[in-house]
């Protein structure tokens, strides 16, 4: 029980580190000092374990990827084509209603900070002749950003997840999948009602147009279907993405420059020293006993855990970085539940009055929260359950 009381104590300081907008690598690097006061440790053994998870090719493999993310972004926004494919989407589109999501979809596939605010004017004025209420229009610029966080390696929580547990990217993709097409579907069951689905006659999308969609569509490839590592697809295609362009070298070392930066190797570092802190001090173990022993089922740990974090902190990273690694020690576990616990951690940062994306799209529509809630909370609800009912199939049936 001890142990629960000391874990929990530096949950919740990394907690009020986190609401102090402290970042989640900065807050899991103080949270693991923490345990020097409260653990003893052998010096000499726990640097040697630091050293060699921070050395670690996963180790190395999620820094890369983490840091290309960002480059590959970079290069999009910086070439023009995430611009080119929002147009060719417009053009392509012969539907009221997939013209209205298509760009909260479109530029949600970049994870940009702040790309909830770029793709608010842009719903805005697709439903300017609808008679919509602003906080349905919040909703679906809010909702339709985010399937993507779920299975697309462009986001870091989903990378970083199975860099933590071991489950390959392409199995947590693959298990995450029907959860993120039931997060799609959710979006058109609660909104959209009144919208007629006009038809008109779409110019042919240009053939240069459809090319700007080959850059994505060459980084997931490689990693779903031939497992090729995520670091790897990046910069192949981010040196592509720049011959094609024409850019100088010095151009191209400015955009692979642009990811690395100090607060990605931070998170990388925080995540890993969090973990090796936590199975070293014997933490671990005691709170595995403690749970064993008062029968608390692995699943509702699995559930609320990382629910609870993403609620708090409103960030795939941070309920990944900081629940995870004691997750993963207190049972062997198996992807399906690797996967439940990401899609409930998911639903506390959709949730969450703090996530940036709500934040912005509230604040653009002028909507009221509660009526932005009214939908959320029913969506949440249905990927919870697909996430559950997947988890029964796969633990009972399979």
């Amino acid at each position: 029980m001890i142990d629960i009381i000391k874990v929990s104590f530096i949950f919740l300081f990394i907690l009020f580190l986190l609401r102090k907008k402290l970042s989640v690598g900065y807050a899991l690097l103080v949270g693991s000092l923490i345990f020097l006061v409260f653990y003893s440790f052998d010096f000499k053994s726990l640097l040697y374990i630091i050293f060699k998870g921070l050395t670690s090719s996963s180790s190395i493999n999620l820094f890369l990827s983490l840091t290309l993310i960002k480059s590959f972004e970079y290069a999009l926004r910086q070439t023009g084509l995430m611009q080119k494919m929002t147009e060719t989407s417009q053009t392509l589109l012969n539907s009221k209603k997939l013209s209205i999501l298509s760009m909260p979809l479109i530029i949600g596939m970049l994870p940009s900070l702040g790309g909830a605010y770029l793709s608010a004017p842009m719903v805005d004025s697709a439903t300017k002749n609808i008679n919509m209420p602003k906080e349905e229009k919040a909703f679906i610029n809010y909702w339709y950003r985010h399937p993507w966080e779920l299975i697309l390696p462009l986001y870091p929580g989903v990378v970083l997840a199975s860099a933590v547990s071991g489950v390959s990217l392409r199995k947590l993709i693959i298990l995450n999948l029907p959860v993120a097409v039931i997060l799609f579907i959710a979006g058109f069951l609660l909104s959209m009602h009144g919208v007629k689905n006009e038809k008109k006659v779409n110019k042919p999308a240009s053939f240069k147009g459809l090319m700007s969609f080959v850059p994505i569509v060459l980084v997931l490839l490689p990693v779903i279907f031939f497992k090729i590592e995520l670091y790897i697809a990046l910069i192949s295609n981010l040196l592509i993405v720049c011959i094609y362009h024409q850019k100088t070298i010095k151009e191209t070392l400015s955009i692979i420059k642009y990811g690395f930066t100090a607060d990605v190797f931070i998170l990388v570092a925080g995540v890993i020293i969090f973990k090796e802190m936590l199975q070293a001090s014997g933490a671990v173990d005691g709170i595995a006993t403690t749970i064993t022993q008062s029968g608390i089922p692995y699943l509702v740990v699995f559930i609320t855990l990382p629910l609870f974090i993403g609620l708090i902190t409103g960030l795939s990273v941070g309920f990944v970085g900081s629940t995870f690694p004691l997750l993963i020690h207190l049972k062997e576990t198996l992807p399906y539940e690797i996967s439940i616990a990401f899609v409930s951690g998911y639903v506390g940062v959709l949730l969450s009055p703090l996530h940036l994306c709500l934040i912005l799209t509230r604040e653009y529509f002028k909507a009221d929260m509660t009526g932005i809630y009214r939908k959320i909370i029913p969506g949440c609800i249905m990927i919870f359950f697909t996430a559950l009912i997947e988890f029964v199939i796969l633990r009972y049936y399979s």
